[in-house]
């Protein structure tokens, strides 16, 4: 444990606001978002600028104390989570809050690591601009956990991951330098690109404390529609006519059975099936535009869907008649995680596979996983146009003790499930990182090469191993 002659060392440097040490006021930030890791700190660093941050973590490196870099503590892999020992302090980017310019000429917004994702969205869209990444925690999740985890969400098929939408990087390195990346360049070849070592790191190699973020022009016009189809392969036969068709401006495909429809329909209250039919699969499309161009993005959109009738892909659809309703749509697709944990214990995964075997992992995996374990049952949603899955695994019905049921067959449902999305040529993480979660089954899992290069890098970098420690890099001999 750290004691309060150490902490005291900090709060000089930081002040008295810079420093939480109240345990009722820790107690929230060391435990993970959902819940299966719980940690100990004495204390919890709040910088309010670089320097800030680069003074305190030359001042843990000579003290050898390791530092837990947390933005929203939304991980899904308790990948901002201290460790249990109290061998650590949190460092909270939270109080670096602002968006220091943004400029809709140049398509940027410079952004600290505090600042909230849907405070972005809000400033973007004041000045005719859009970021065009958003997830499910958007009011808690903040800008240096989405570039330290290189999150997704649901826009990826057009405008890809953060590692895609960030231009420039700030960042505090483990010996107290500052990084200063944040130069929104085309061209640059001085060598190895730090920026993109630091993104989707997991604050193992450094601290991020800023991004330079790419923006989008508004969107002018949309159309959101829900299609019913037999099967995963006729929804990707769909996507692949609706690219032909609409081009770039297809900006969300998503698809999920009806059977995680129904989840969502009778435990989310004002729900609806946006059609009439009940298909056993189903697609929730969106269709931007940037202008006012004739025709709109809903002609556009009904076109590409009559040519799907046409080829007997789509069994029923229909295109949302106003914003209202296309919010509805999209409200049904935001539910299914909150809908499926309604069902009952689950593990769940994050996962992805190319996205051409991705209709048959979907249908496959999930018959093989209920053959293996008798009495669950398995089901997975996701994001169709960049092969991820949302993987779901729940336990046999009447299950009262779930971590107990978690306990007992957790460790082979994961590796029987990470088995086969590698044998698919997949990952065992789509857009959640690996935190702590998913360390050992990457240690099993990932080329001896990989292994050595992740392990390398980090030594580079964190000698010390002061940085995030226990999160995503295996140690050796684990596995």
């Amino acid at each position: 444990m750290i004691g309060q002659h150490i902490v005291d060392r900090f709060v000089a440097i930081l002040g008295p606001k810079g420093v939480i040490t109240d345990p009722d006021d820790i107690a929230p930030w060391v435990h993970d978002w959902r819940g299966r890791y719980h940690g100990q700190t004495a204390a919890i660093l709040q910088p309010t600028t670089t320097q800030e941050v680069a003074d305190a973590v030359k001042l843990a490196t000579q003290l050898g104390i390791a530092l837990v870099p947390q933005g929203g503590n939304t991980s899904m892999v308790g990948g901002a989570t201290p460790p249990a020992d109290g061998s650590a302090l949190i460092l909270s980017l939270r109080r670096m809050n602002r968006i220091r310019t943004i400029d809709p000429q140049d398509n940027l917004a410079l952004c600290e690591a505090g600042v909230i994702l849907s405070v972005l969205h809000d400033a973007a869209e004041d000045v005719g601009r859009r970021f065009p990444l958003s997830l499910g925690a958007k009011g808690s999740a903040t800008i240096g956990g989405l570039v330290s985890t290189n999150a997704g969400g649901t826009q990826v098929l057009r405008h890809g991951t953060m590692r895609a939408l960030v231009e420039g990087v700030e960042a505090v390195l483990p010996d107290g330098s500052i990084f200063e990346g944040l130069d929104a360049l085309k061209k640059d070849n001085r060598g190895y690109d730090i920026k993109q070592l630091l993104i989707g790191a997991e604050g193992t190699l450094g601290i991020v404390t800023a991004a330079a973020l790419r923006l989008a022009p508004a969107i002018a016009a949309r159309a959101v529609g829900w299609v019913g189809v037999a099967t995963p392969a006729d929804a990707l036969a769909l996507l692949r006519l609706c690219e032909t068709i609409l081009g770039d401006s297809v900006e969300g495909f998503e698809v999920l059975a009806d059977e995680t429809l129904g989840f969502v329909l009778g435990h989310i209250p004002g729900t609806r099936s946006p059609i009439e039919t009940r298909t056993p699969w189903h697609v929730l499309i969106e269709v931007d535009h940037a202008d006012l161009a004739e025709p709109g993005p809903a002609q556009r959109l009904e076109n590409a869907l009559t040519a799907a009738f046409e080829r007997g892909i789509a069994l029923d659809a229909a295109i949302a008649a106003n914003e209202a309703q296309a919010e509805a749509f999209w409200r049904i697709r935001e539910s299914l995680s909150e809908a499926e944990r309604a069902q009952g214990p689950a593990l769940q995964y994050d996962i992805s596979v190319p996205v051409a075997k991705m209709p048959a992992f979907m249908i496959d995996a999930a018959a093989a996983a209920e053959r293996a374990f008798p009495g669950t049952t398995a089901s997975s949603f996701g994001h169709l146009g960049d092969g991820n899955v949302h993987f779901h695994v729940r336990a046999p019905r009447g299950t009262g003790d779930g971590p107990a049921w978690i306990a007992a067959q957790g460790q082979a449902i994961n590796a029987f499930v990470h088995d086969a999305v590698v044998a698919a040529g997949g990952s065992i993480s789509a857009e959640h990182g690996i935190g702590q979660m998913k360390r050992t089954e990457l240690a099993r899992l990932a080329s001896p090469a990989r292994l050595a290069a992740l392990r390398a890098i980090k030594a580079a970098f964190d000698p010390r191993g002061l940085f995030n420690p226990g999160k995503l890099i295996p140690l050796p001999g684990e596995g």
